[in-house]
């Protein structure tokens, strides 16, 4: 094990990121019920298709592969696709469009809770707007700064979304 990166991230980290991701789609699937059930299926739907473009198109590339990286996905992408090229991993460029997306699933709620909080105040629904927003920026934060980039293996082979996090930091240094 090269120093301070993990060969398969300890499981009390990849429970407790699933479980971080796991609340937090839970409170934007109550959150958008207030909106009716189609919307909650459009969101589940959404979900469902950004983890399918993360693990057909990143896990298996990853050093991660068959193995729990921090978000358990690499093992996930054993079981259900074929290993990819690793060289194709680091080869990609992320912009900030590519992870767009992933910002929507917590964005929407909070917004559209936003939205129904002007419209009149509900403490039930202003303590999942609070949590969501908790969860999905300092909690997440923590864990990929913290956790998953600090100890991530695949980051010292070459990473696009280091990458990208790294030339945004030069930025706003220079």
């Amino acid at each position: 094990m090269e120093a301070g990166t993990y060969e398969e991230f300890p499981q009390w980290m990849v429970a407790t990121t699933l479980l971080v991701s796991l609340a937090t789609y839970i409170l934007g699937a109550l959150i958008l019920l207030r909106f009716g059930a189609i919307l909650v299926i459009v969101y589940a739907a959404f979900i469902l298709a950004l983890e399918y473009r993360v693990l057909s198109r990143s896990c298996v590339s990853c050093y991660y592969f068959e193995r729990f990286c921090c978000f358990g996905r690499g093992k996930l992408a054993g079981h259900l696709f074929r290993k990819g090229d690793p060289t194709t991993f680091c080869r990609r460029e992320i912009k900030w469009t590519d992870i767009l997306p992933d910002f929507l699933v917590s964005l929407v709620p909070m917004l559209l809770g936003i939205l129904l909080l002007v419209l009149g105040l509900d403490v039930l629904l202003l303590a999942e707007v609070i949590a969501l927003a908790i969860l999905a920026f300092p909690i997440q934060g923590v864990i990929r700064g913290s956790w998953s980039c600090r100890f991530c293996r695949q980051r010292e082979l070459g990473c696009p979304a280091e990458k990208l996090f790294q030339r945004n930091r030069k930025k706003e240094a220079g």
